[in-house]
């Protein structure tokens, strides 16, 4: 594939499928024409054979996360007047709209007196697309970058836990629907009983080259459509995919002292790869529910303590409760409104350590209802006793 050709070629369109689509919305419409025209489904059928070699082609590439990104820059670049000459003349140079400038620059630097080149410039850009012709050899199917099977998609969901939960830990099991290797075939998308060949074009590396001066250009094998396999007798269930879309229960380990908002990372439990590729990963974004008693700092667990106004004064020494049991808290005679009491070690358990419980003194007013004779006796006996809540106020006459 020359470089206007691959710059003229839409994939997009090829797939049917907006330039932003989802890597989703790719995967899917990628698996349903080449589905509907697989030679297997469609014998002696021209052009279904080759709409599968062109839908092959542009799902190796806008469905490479990487790959796809090169294509939609190089293709902006030269839209934009960034390649004006697309093609380079004999010497080895390019002419765009700022002038001419050698072939070494955009493939990095000019190489040194040893022959080893710079990095940088647009390599990056082109990545596999582009290998360094070796001594005029002729386009041959073993070289270049192997390509493998398109691996699985990453997975989002969420979960929702008590505070106890997620502070303890918990092991929860959650439900999804998405792609996971078919079970007919266990995911080598071939009728059970045959297995996938390598291909006899690419010889299994995925891609074919050929020279054109002093380049080799790689692109992907039009006959397994870059996965350097072919089946000849597909799966009836996953039409060669290897990949169906089924309920499955996962169960997620969630560790102790998780906090609200934190991801969980499952290796391997996201959508399954192509043809056995490996899966994704599954990300679980946790909530964490407000709980009426607890709330936390870190790894400190919070608790607000109501005491009366006399347990202030005189002391005192009250259960608190904390998420493995309770414990005894001595107030201290002269404690005041807010004070925070810290017992050692009872927080929440982390890698890290664990930490405090916390408890905030909150002083619990007498109900409205309580008899007036009461609230006067109790007045009568602090005024008795010299007590002014104003005394040392600023605002004092």
């Amino acid at each position: 594939m020359s470089q206007r050709e691959w710059v003229e070629k839409d994939y997009y369109a090829e797939l049917g499928v907006s330039k932003n689509a989802t890597a989703d919305e790719i995967r899917k419409a990628y698996r349903k024409l080449a589905s509907d025209n697989h030679p297997d489904k469609n014998p002696g059928n021209a052009a279904a054979e080759e709409k599968f070699k062109r839908v092959g082609e542009a799902n190796s590439v806008i469905g490479d996360p990487a790959k796809r990104k090169e294509y939609d820059e190089f293709r902006a670049q030269v839209s934009s007047g960034g390649f004006g000459g697309f093609a380079p003349p004999g010497g080895g140079r390019f002419t765009t709209s700022g002038g001419d400038f050698d072939i070494g620059d955009l493939f990095g630097g000019a190489a040194g007196a040893g022959g080893a080149g710079g990095s940088g410039g647009f390599s990056d850009l082109f990545g596999g697309l582009f290998t360094q012709g070796r001594g005029g050899g002729a386009p041959g199917a073993g070289r270049g970058r192997a390509q493998r099977p398109q691996g699985g998609q990453d997975v989002e969901t969420s979960l929702t836990l008590s505070f106890r939960e997620a502070a303890l830990g918990e092991t929860v099991q959650i439900r999804l629907s998405s792609a996971s290797p078919c079970l007919t075939c266990h995911g080598s998308g071939a009728r059970p009983g045959t297995s996938p060949k390598v291909c006899s074009t690419c010889h299994g590396a995925g891609v074919t080259q050929r020279s054109q001066g002093a380049f080799g250009f790689a692109e992907p094998c039009t006959d397994c459509g870059g996965t350097g396999s072919k089946i000849d007798d597909p799966c009836p269930d996953c039409a060669g995919s290897g990949v169906t879309d089924r309920a499955r229960t996962i169960n997620v380990k969630v560790p102790a002292g998780v906090q609200d908002g934190q991801r969980i990372r499952l290796s391997g439990q996201g959508e399954a790869g192509f043809r056995g590729a490996p899966s994704g990963d599954l990300y679980v974004t946790v909530t964490v529910s407000k709980d009426p008693v607890f709330d936390r700092d870190g790894a400190d667990l919070l608790v607000e303590l109501p005491v009366s106004y006399p347990e202030l004064v005189r002391g005192a020494q009250v259960s608190v409760p904390t998420l493995t049991g309770r414990v005894t808290v001595k107030v201290p005679a002269g404690s005041r409104d807010g004070q925070i009491l810290r017992v050692r070690g009872r927080g929440i358990a982390r890698k890290s350590g664990t930490g405090d419980l916390k408890v905030t003194l909150r002083v619990a007013t007498p109900p409205a209802g309580m008899a007036e004779a009461e609230l006067a006796a109790y007045d009568e006996a602090l005024r008795a006793a010299g007590f002014d809540p104003r005394s040392g106020w600023a605002g004092s006459a």
